[in-house]
This record gives structure tokens, sequence and C-alpha cells, in this order.
């Protein structure tokens, strides 16, 4: 494939195919992204809806993000896109083993994204819109998952393809397998942070409860920043009888420590009762059992200054041992030193460690408190940000060291779930109508999510992989039993998307 050259007047470089707006490549290069198209405007919106059979509903970019001018986009029309040199010759270019130059476009991009940490963008503009038939050969489809996935992905697949189909799938299966070559891993190195511009001022949330000695060990952590936040909004659930008034004192620390005693449920509503208390420019979302080095501020700010993103993740480590401190995770962070530095679209969010503009944060509201007493709100918001159409990035050069010590903390109401009889405390996704002698699994939160976000022929492509991984995934010795266990396991199920769907009526909720 033969590209054109466009140069910034920074002396960047950029690649492309077709023919777009050259007159907005200037402002685009200074942002945040590494390649550009118009894809969603072309055809390919939500196309090679196959990916559910690796998939299922455990990867954000399933479905595409509607309603937006400029968002995150791995389905890349190859005849129209624009590309930075640099990432460009990281990568080597298209892999040229596909029937289809579709095809390769669509892996091309699905690769950028998913492993080798670039920012696809899909700019509405920047390329005349179109109507393509996007149209993939089963011996594309086949090939592209056994150079991605494992091969009971492939296999998988051609199960669910079904009787009638089998005779074609097998035949594009053994085909591909024959054939196919492996990816080969790749990463785009992060840009260069550059210092901060400004003095923009960062506001420290942290939710908590029944840990008040953690969270006085992360203030502590934040005294010592190369960058001080301005503000420590701290929401604690400590019961009053439990509490002790050496912690938080404001006269320890060179920044201002707002304490709100929170009296409602849930770590949802405690971070949105921290929001409304927030004045800074950045918000970082903390737990309580974390710990930071002395640049984990200033890199925050800068990483989202440089690429000029709304959102990221630090990256999250986890401690050995609850003892451990600031050296341990030094030590850590060089065991993985040759793996650690990559940036790219983030497809988690952590609220353990996040800075998210905050103007972000008041377009979103906040947390959906229907997550409350489960799990996956943290999910739901970073998803949220994603299809607000701004970007979250991997944040490598800030990490964090996280303890979790085995009492206290918001997951106690977790732990109550799994309780049964008069001494289980009812949780808040309950609405009133107590679990009894079925315990939903999955949890009725995360399942709420996935309706949430996803359509209902992904959900049911769900539901089947979930009971066939089940079956399956521990051996042929254990799947007589299993057959045995299966009828509950269903109702487990069931359970869940009653409750599930009994959050979705009720609809998105913030108080």
């Amino acid at each position: 494939m033969q590209l054109k050259k466009y140069i910034t007047s920074n002396h960047e470089v950029l690649l492309y195919n077709g023919n777009p707006n050259l007159y907005i490549l200037e402002e685009l290069a200074k942002g945040t992204g590494d390649v550009w198209h118009s894809s969603l405007e072309q055809g390919f919106a939500n196309c090679f809806q196959d990916l559910i059979y690796q998939t299922a509903v455990y990867w954000w970019f399933l479905n595409d993000i509607k309603n937006q001018d400029n968002c995150v986009c791995w389905r890349v029309n190859v005849n129209a896109f624009v590309v930075r040199e640099t990432v460009w010759n990281q990568i080597n270019g298209l892999d040229s083993q596909y029937e289809s130059s579709i095809m390769s476009g669509l892996d091309f991009g699905y690769n950028l994204l998913r492993n080798q940490a670039g920012i696809p963008l899909n700019i509405k503009g920047l390329f005349p819109s179109e109507e393509n038939d996007i149209q993939i050969s089963k011996q594309d489809r086949y090939t592209f998952f056994f150079k991605n996935f494992k091969r009971q992905h492939p296999f998988y697949m051609m199960l669910r393809k079904g009787i009638f189909k089998f005779p074609s799938e097998y035949k594009a299966y053994n085909q591909a397998k024959k054939k196919a070559v492996k990816y080969v891993e790749k990463t785009i190195k992060p840009r260069d942070l550059n210092p901060i511009e400004g003095k923009p001022t960062v506001s420290l949330v942290i939710p908590t409860m029944r840990r008040q000695a953690y969270s006085q060990i992360l203030l502590e952590d934040h005294k010592n920043q190369s960058y001080l936040i301005k503000e420590a909004v701290i929401v604690d659930a400590t019961p009053e009888e439990e509490r002790n008034d050496k912690y938080y004192k404001n006269e320890d620390f060179p920044f201002d420590v707002i304490v709100k005693w929170q009296t409602s449920k849930g770590s949802c509503r405690a971070r949105n009762e921290a929001i409304e208390l927030c004045s800074g420019d950045y918000i970082i979302f903390a737990d309580d059992d974390v710990r930071v080095l002395p640049d984990f501020v200033e890199n925050h700010i800068r990483l989202l200054q440089t690429y000029k993103a709304a959102a990221c993740n630090g990256l999250d480590v986890m401690a050995e041992n609850v003892n451990q401190d600031l050296s341990d995770l030094k030590k850590r962070l060089a065991k993985i030193e040759d793996k650690r530095w990559k940036v790219g679209v983030s497809s988690i969010f952590s609220n353990a460690n996040s800075c998210v503009r905050r103007e972000v944060v008041q377009e979103l509201i906040g947390n959906d408190v229907n997550f409350d007493g489960g799990y996956g709100e943290d999910a739901d918001f970073g998803l949220s940000i994603l299809k607000a159409g701004h970007v979250l990035l991997h944040n490598p050069f800030s990490p964090n060291l996280h303890l979790k010590p085995p009492l206290g903390g918001y997951r106690w109401w977790g732990s109550e779930a799994k309780k049964k009889g008069k001494k289980r405390k009812i949780q808040p996704w309950e609405l009133n109508k107590p679990v009894k002698n079925i315990v939903p699994k999955p949890s009725p939160t995360i399942t709420y999510g996935i309706l949430k976000h996803f359509t209902p022929s992904q959900i049911k492509e769900w539901r089947v992989k979930h009971f066939f991984l089940f079956l399956f995934k521990g051996g042929v010795k254990k799947i007589p039993v299993r057959l045995i266990q299966l009828p509950y396991k269903q109702l487990q199920f069931s359970k869940s998307l009653q409750y599930a769907k009994a959050l979705i009526n009720l609809g998105v909720r913030y108080k």
C-alpha cells in the first residue's frame, strides 16, 4: 500500500489513504489519536459481530459508540484513514494474509486498540460519508480468529454456527488452521510527557468504611507529592461508635481535608457525595487501601495534558501482603520494567487509581448507584466516559500499590451477599425483595451492567457461553457432576437476570 504524506507545522509526518480533509489534520496531530478515520459514516458501524464468539460481552468495544462526532473506534476503513508515521513504522503496516483488504483494515484497527496500545479515533467529517457493504468471508473470519485468539475460540465459533452450516464452516476452519500466522506482539511506545502547563488544581476522592488508618496512610503519601493536591475529600461510612478522631486532622496536612461521614449505603453514593464537594480541575479517584509514589499526581496530570485526554487509569499493582510499602512497590515495578511502558486506550476503569477532568465527571453526573452493594460500577463509569465521546487512557507512569486488607471497606456488602437467613444484611440491589434460598449468580449488578450496555443478541450469546464454559472448562471427568449441577446454576442465573431487570426498569440513579 502506497500511502501519501502530510507534514505538520511541527514537522510530524502523517500518512494517509483516500481523500481526507487536510485542513483538520494539523489539529488532529496535536491531539490524542494515533489513527483517524470516518468509518462509522462509511457503513462500518458494528460490523464483524462474530467477535461475540470470543469476547461475548467482556470487551467494551464490541459495539461502536453512537451519536458522537469524535470517539474511540477500531473499525478502520483501509481505503480512508490517517496514521502517524511513527506509529505505522512500529506496527509494520497491514497484515496481508487476508483475502480482502476490508478484513486487513479491521485487523489493523482491532490489534491497534486491543493489543498494541494504540488510539484509533473516528472523526466525523474527516473523510466523505459513503455506503459500503461489508462482507467478510468464512475464510477471513477463521483466519482472524486463529491469528488473534486461542484455538478453542474458532472451534467454539464453528459449533455455534449450527449444524446446517457445519460443512462449509468446517472447511473454512481447516483451511485457516493450516495457513493462519499467529499475531506477533508489538507495542507502541508512549510519548514523552510534557511538563505541567499552568497550575491546575487537583481533588482527591477517598470513599472508605472501617479503614481510617489505611486512609490516613494514603493522606501521608500525598504530603510527599512533587505536585500537591488542593484537597482530599473523604466520605467515610465507619459507624460512629468505631470512629477515631486522631485521623483526618487538617493541621497535619499541606492541603485541605474535607470529611463527610456517610449515612447512605454504598461506595457509589459515597463517590457521588464526594464529587459534589470537589473544586479541583482534576479529580483523582482512589481506594482507601493504596500507596502511591511521590510523582503520582504529577504524572497523572502530565499524561492527560500531553495526550490531551479526558481521563486515565493508573497502573494498579497488587501487594503480596498488607504490610508491604513503597519500597516493595519499586521492586515490583522493576520486575515488570520491560512490559510496563504502554499507554493506549484502556478497556477498564479503576476507582482505585484514576484521574478524570472535573468537567467530564460533572457531565456524567457521577456513579450509577444501582451498582451499590455489588460489583461493576467502575466499568460502568469508564464505559460512560467513552460513550460521551472522550478518550480513557492507561497510565503506566502513575502506579499504586494495592494492599487489599482482609477486613473493612465497602466490599463488606459483597460478603453479606453470600450469606443466607436472618443474619444477612439486605443488599441495596435487592430493592426490598430479599434473596431467599437461591443466591443469584453472577452478581446482579454485574448482570445489570451487561443489560445496560449490550444488545439482547449479545446477552443471549453471553448466557450460552457462560454455561458452555461451566460444563466443559473443568475437563471431561467433571461433566457428569456439572450436568447434575446445571439446573440449579440456571436458576441462579435467572435470579440474577430478575434482579438486574428490576434495576433496568428503575433506571439510572445517582442518589
